[in-house]
């Protein structure tokens, strides 16, 4: 019995033995005890206090319980804090109101927390039971004061002009310890670009040259380890432009830089562009090789009825008094005579077939000023005449019909068998609707009337 029970405890006690070989190596490793911390990095905010948490635990029976907290910082040798055997703590006299301890709990509270308390806190815990275990762990405290809100200023404050000035954002802060600078646009990081530059703790912005792409909301975010703060969003001015010079109609149709108006209409032009300042705009009309000023601002009313050309030119000028830029842009006004279309309208649409379009419109009674061919119900014995030129006015070159963008618009008379005179009486009254004045287009058509001896008549125009 003596030797079973010498050789039943044998191979535990070589685990035993194992056990504590390991254990001067590393503390707690295999002997059951167990000391953790949550974080081994704690920041702590000066003036506060600061609790530092450890949980131990052990699986074997324990007659006393030692923690022992130690104080180090670099190349110092650990200080003595306070200790505890079981519920009795035993303080350094030195810093006994400063480091409290509930034992058994081996959590460590910090009150006030000091920039002189930054260093690293070692706690071990010994088990004394069979034989004595112990285990320790490592906890660095930081300690920092709270950063306040920073603030931005912009040189210059009274802006820069685009691809010419330079702007410098600086980030102001009162009060926090190693702080960390981040500058925003619209909400996302400034990066190091061609144009963005940071000074060494990224405290100051500098763009050179700035654009246009470099308007927008910029903050500055300063943060450390216990809190962060975002500045008031500040818009930096730029002076730009003016770009994408444009003009619109409240009515008529355009075509290219073309707008084509029935006589009568009024119009009224706007003339824009993107700018900063907003533009000045100006009016030009060009007349009979002449330019005059008409007026100045971003719009222009255009009568049709008092206009003695039926083609004028006009130009809209877009000036930035800042960045010394001008635009400019040129369209042309055609003013239709709405004869042509009156005498449309009192036929019957079905009197009307249409040929090839080249407008790319499906109603030429819509779309005066872009023409159609129009054909004849029974044009097949008709002979055509051959197509002529419009002569040059004033400043306008002389155009072939068939180049141009008008449509030529041949009205179908009525069929009469019976009375082939009253017939052809008809056709030339309806015969070329309408032919504007020598000052515009002198001549849009020619009306040829050709008798074959037949019943019918046929008039066309060219």
């Amino acid at each position: 019995m003596e030797q079973d029970a010498f050789m039943e405890p044998f191979s535990s006690r070589v685990g035993v033995l194992r056990c504590k070989i390991y254990l001067l190596l590393l503390a707690g490793a295999c002997s059951g005890l167990k000391v953790a911390v949550p974080s081994h990095t704690v920041h702590g905010i000066r003036g506060q206090a600061l609790y530092l948490p450890v949980h131990y635990g052990f699986h074997t029976p324990a007659s006393d319980i030692q923690v022992i907290w130690l104080f180090e910082r670099p190349h110092t040798m650990p200080k003595y804090l306070l200790g505890s055997v079981n519920k009795s703590v035993v303080p350094d006299l030195e810093y006994q109101h400063k480091f409290t301890m509930m034992p058994p709990n081996a959590s460590l509270l910090i009150n006030p927390l000091q920039f002189t308390d930054e260093g690293n806190y070692i706690v071990k815990v010994n088990i004394q039971g069979n034989g004595t275990l112990s285990a320790s762990q490592k906890i660095q405290v930081t300690v920092d004061d709270p950063v306040t809100k920073p603030v931005v200023q912009i040189q210059p404050s009274s802006g820069a002009v685009e691809y010419v000035g330079n702007m410098t954002l600086t980030c102001l802060v009162e009060g926090g310890s190693r702080r960390v600078y981040q500058w925003l646009k619209n909400g996302r990081p400034v990066h190091t670009s061609s144009t963005n530059s940071f000074s060494l703790q990224n405290s100051r912005l500098h763009i050179a040259p700035v654009t246009k792409e470099d308007i927008g909301n910029y903050s500055c975010l300063v943060k450390n380890p216990v809190s962060k703060m975002e500045s008031d969003i500040i818009m930096p001015t730029i002076y730009y432009g003016p770009y994408g010079l444009r003009v619109n109609s409240d009515r008529g149709l355009k075509v290219g830089e073309v707008f084509t108006v029935d006589i009568g209409e009024a119009i009224l032009f706007d003339c824009s562009a993107d700018s900063y300042p907003p533009n000045t705009y100006s009016w030009i009309q060009r007349t009979n090789n002449a330019t005059y000023v008409i007026k100045h601002g971003p719009r222009l009313e255009v009568a049709s009825e008092k206009i003695a050309q039926k083609t004028t030119d006009y130009m809209c000028c877009a000036y930035n008094n800042i960045t010394g830029r001008r635009d400019e842009t040129h369209f042309t006004v055609i003013i239709t005579s709405v004869v042509i279309k009156q005498k449309l309208e009192g036929r019957p649409e079905t009197e009307y077939r249409k040929a090839r379009t080249f407008s790319g419109h499906e109603d030429a009674l819509d779309d005066f000023g872009i023409y159609e061919f129009v054909a004849f119900p029974d044009a097949s014995g008709v002979a055509r005449m051959p197509a002529r030129s419009v002569p040059a006015s004033d400043g306008v070159p002389g155009q072939d019909l068939h180049s141009t963008i008008y449509e030529v618009i041949q009205h179908i008379p009525a069929q009469q068998q019976d009375h082939p005179e009253s017939s052809s009486q008809d056709g030339e009254e309806d015969a070329c609707l309408d032919r504007p004045d020598e000052a515009g287009l002198q001549e849009l058509g020619h009306c040829k009337e050709q008798d074959k001896g037949k019943h019918s008549r046929a008039k066309q125009c060219i």
